[in-house]
């Protein structure tokens, strides 16, 4: 991508970011309240707050604005920041001509400049900051009469002019009146180009609906407008702010014990409305996916970006930080009451991520076991990131427990944290038992069966975890609070993580007893019929040299292939055999 269209790139998300923020201090502003506080002020006087239902109506036009600014074209957005850079700039040529005008009456020297000190430098500097703001306007507009906005240099001319001060303050007037009145003329000028654009807008909606329907117009309006981008963005700035409001409002240093509180309570701060909601929901998917990018790179380096998985985009976290907020109400809690929950919700998304990064690194770290690479930078990578992922977890529910008092539904979110350390268990004793047959140099007997009591254990670990789950919410629907919501829960807990369970395990089971009972029935053949024969091995397609025959060997490395899909580990099973001359035959 050129260095232009990463500039554009930058511009259509930045420019887009203060509309969000406009909608979010809207939905955060409560008129009535506002009023019912004017009402008890001062200010209840002020005809300004007479008409309530005009600051409503007010309050409708700025969501109508920012709505605008949301998706107002990248060309008319930056035509319309330069519109408000100008107006700005000519606000500070009027603050500057008005301190200038000030401090000459409080000085109260009418006499030429150049004979008092002070008179010259105020005249000099004054001057030099008009000269400023008048070039960059001219640059800013990109035109070449500087005049129109050089009205606020009158006054500075009018003193130079040795005009007594009382009438420098009439010029000062006047110089604001002429830029009133420029202003006031350029916007009548345009006042008709937002129903051009909005007229030309509705036209082109119009045939893109006609012709490609509404799901192709959303996916328009998504792609154009970066939204997940946009909204990371948005969320991004408002917790720093949130961050930078509380150290500047605190003289002393926090400790670490309330750093975590601090965060909990920013990001509960930052999630108070739906625009926030959404920010930190793209956030989270974002920080999901970066996480396990750099997990896969951790893993295989640059290759992993060859063959990338669609399946770990991040988008699954988002989601579910979506989802949990919605149901329980997250925005309508007090911000206490939001941290703690959003530890919650936080921690099952980390466990969520966590989870994907196991489903990245099992099959690296099984097929780095059964291969023969000797690279001990790989091994020790994938060796780390397992540890990683077996302490890590066990981490998180020590401290979450730390925080909250246990019951059935802290217990189901703990759960799946304990089947994470128990999976990278099980990952890890088949990756030493690869390695302890690869320092041997010789096979190890019946080593397919030795890896599927191992993967027999750890999932049979998995299902008494889910079995004290249903205990544990059993015993609480029964002798604790009954809830209709708790009991729909233990059913389904029970039905899909126990019992269909135990029915997988034991039909794997009932499977390989059956293919070890086949395997034990089939004959040995003859060193006489296999020259008879003269037969092909079926599963290397070897024409057979061997003295003596291990038929039953051959086909359970053929089914621990087939079972695990390793083909690695298959390839190396044939090897072992040939290397032995135990060859056999169908």
């Amino acid at each position: 991508m050129a260095v232009k269209e990463r500039v554009e790139a930058v511009l259509n998300v930045g420019l887009r970011v203060p509309s969000i923020m406009l909608l979010e201090v809207l939905y955060r502003w409560d008129v009535s309240s506002f009023f019912q506080k004017i009402q008890k002020s001062s200010l209840n006087n002020n005809p300004l707050f007479q008409y309530k239902y005009l600051a409503l109506y007010l309050h409708y036009v700025g969501y109508i604005l920012s709505l605008v600014l949301l998706t107002l074209p990248r060309q008319h957005l930056v035509q319309l920041y330069l519109y408000v850079l100008t107006a700005l700039l000519l606000f500070a040529g009027h603050q500057i001509s008005r301190d200038y005008v000030r401090s000459e009456l409080e000085s109260g020297y009418e006499g030429p400049l150049y004979l008092e000190p002070l008179s010259i430098n105020r005249f000099t500097t004054a001057l030099i900051c008009q000269l400023v703001v008048c070039t960059l306007c001219s640059c800013v507009m990109q035109t070449k009469r500087i005049w129109l906005f050089s009205a606020h240099l009158l006054p500075l001319v009018a003193r130079l002019c040795l005009v007594p001060l009382e009438t420098i303050v009439f010029v000062n007037r006047f110089a604001m009146i002429f830029t009133g009145l420029e202003v006031i003329y350029f916007l009548a000028s345009n006042l008709l180009v937002p129903f051009n654009l909005a007229k030309t807008a509705y036209r082109e909606l119009a045939q893109v609906v006609e012709v490609y329907g509404l799901l192709a117009l959303g996916m328009s309006l998504w792609n154009q407008l970066v939204l997940p981008v946009l909204f990371m963005c948005f969320w991004l700035v408002l917790f720093a702010l949130q961050i930078y409001t509380y150290f500047s409002t605190r003289d002393q240093p926090t400790s670490r014990e309330r750093l975590l509180f601090l965060f909990l309570t920013s990001i509960a701060e930052c999630c108070c409305t739906p625009y926030s909601l959404l920010g930190l929901v793209f956030t989270v998917s974002f920080v999901a996916l970066g996480v396990l990018t750099l997990c896969k790179f951790y893993l295989q380096g640059y290759r992993a970006f060859m063959n990338d998985n669609t399946m770990h985009r991040g988008m699954t976290e988002g989601i579910t930080l979506l989802i949990l907020a919605v149901q329980t109400g997250l925005i309508e809690l007090q911000v206490i009451h939001r941290a703690f929950l959003l530890s919650i919700i936080l921690f099952i998304v980390v466990a969520s991520i966590l989870q994907s990064m196991l489903e990245i690194a099992d099959p690296i770290v099984l097929a780095l076991g059964a291969s023969r690479d000797k690279s001990l930078w790989k091994h020790f990578r994938a060796v780390s990131l397992c540890l990683f992922l077996l302490v890590f977890p066990a981490y998180m529910s020590y401290m979450i427990c730390q925080f909250f008092h246990m019951d059935f539904w802290l217990l189901i979110i703990i759960s799946s944290s304990i089947l994470t350390s128990l999976q990278v268990l099980g990952t890890l004793l088949i990756y030493v038992l690869f390695m302890v047959e690869e320092l041997r140099k010789a096979p190890v007997e019946n080593m397919d069966d030795v890896i599927y009591w191992v993967n027999g254990t750890y999932r049979l670990l998995e299902f008494l975890v889910a079995v004290c789950v249903v205990a544990y919410g059993v015993s609480e629907t029964v002798f604790g609070e009954w809830t209709v919501m708790g009991s729909t829960i233990v059913l389904i807990h029970s039905y899909y993580n126990v019992w269909l369970r135990a029915q997988l395990g034991w039909q794997s089971f009932l499977l390989r007893r059956d293919a070890v009972n086949k395997i034990k029935s089939l004959p040995t053949a003859s060193h006489q019929q296999l020259q008879q024969h003269n037969d092909i091995c079926s599963i290397c397609y070897q024409v057979c040299v061997c003295v003596c025959v291990d038929f039953a060997r051959i086909i359970h490395i053929w089914v621990i292939s087939r079972e695990h899909r390793a083909e690695l580990e298959f390839r190396r099973g044939i090897a072992s055999v040939n290397n032995n001359s135990t060859h056999s035959h169908r």
